[in-house]
């Protein structure tokens, strides 16, 4: 209790320091055990297991069976200078 009535009666400016150096602490400390959590799920990892759980190999197999999809080829006819011509005056001509 007595170290709570020290901080209360120091200056707000100290008051802010202590909070964000206190803040930062527990900050690094969540940080590295964060750190250490992925290190060791990172070395508990199988990836074999996970290949078999999915079966890939299998998924391989099924996907190269699939029919092929093809886009159909678009034949694009050939507009001579006089049709582009006239076209064009169609569309000026046009309401908007």
């Amino acid at each position: 209790m007595n170290f709570l009535h020290k901080l209360q009666n120091l200056p707000e400016q100290k008051r802010k320091i202590i909070l964000w150096i206190a803040v930062i602490v527990v900050g690094i400390l969540f940080f590295t055990f964060y750190i250490k959590n992925v290190q060791q799920r990172l070395k508990s990892f199988k990836a074999e297991e996970l290949q078999q759980g999915l079966k890939i190999p299998e998924l391989q197999e099924e996907l190269k069976e699939l029919p092929k999809f093809e886009m159909p080829k678009l034949e694009i006819p050939e507009i001579s200078e006089e049709e582009l011509k006239k076209l064009e005056e169609i569309l000026k001509e046009a309401p908007q």
